[in-house]
């Protein structure tokens, strides 16, 4: 699985005009099922991401967790993290997981999260805006292959 991890202030998903998830102060994660995931890995992530040390302590530094904060998360599917673009000028998507089972590793890392902080979520396949307030700006890229 991919995922970009954005610390934000506050982030908004809406479809169709429709409000359908937001959080305040957490994280954002943008997030991919690649080819070949295993079941294991929505668990394995959230986890690293539930207390990746981003957030700042009492003196500055980031030394804090998502789980230390007590924050939120806004978890949003983004299939086109799979880009491939070391080909002409057009990107490739193939490494992307087929639609069903994008969704289904999607569905299982946005549970495995709401176990951590509370969750909302994007609508999967859907023409989604997103809009948030960077704080920082911190952005993390997380790849369980890495």
């Amino acid at each position: 699985m991919r995922a970009l991890i954005q610390r934000v202030t506050s982030a908004q998903v809406h479809v169709d005009g429709e409000l359908v998830g937001d959080c305040g102060a957490g994280v954002l994660i943008l997030i991919c099922a690649m080819q070949g995931d295993t079941d294991d890995l929505p668990a394995k992530l959230a986890a690293k991401i539930g207390k990746l040390r981003i957030f700042k302590d009492e003196d500055g530094r980031m030394n804090r967790s998502l789980s230390d904060i007590g924050g939120q998360a806004l978890v949003v599917s983004q299939f086109t993290l799979a880009a491939d673009t070391s080909r002409g000028n057009r990107p490739g998507f193939s490494q992307a997981a087929p639609p069903a089972e994008g969704e289904r590793l999607y569905e299982a890392f946005a549970a495995e999260m709401a176990q951590i902080v509370p969750t909302q979520t994007g609508r999967f396949g859907a023409d989604m805006a997103v809009s948030l307030t960077n704080d920082g700006p911190v952005t993390i890229w997380m790849d369980t292959d890495a």
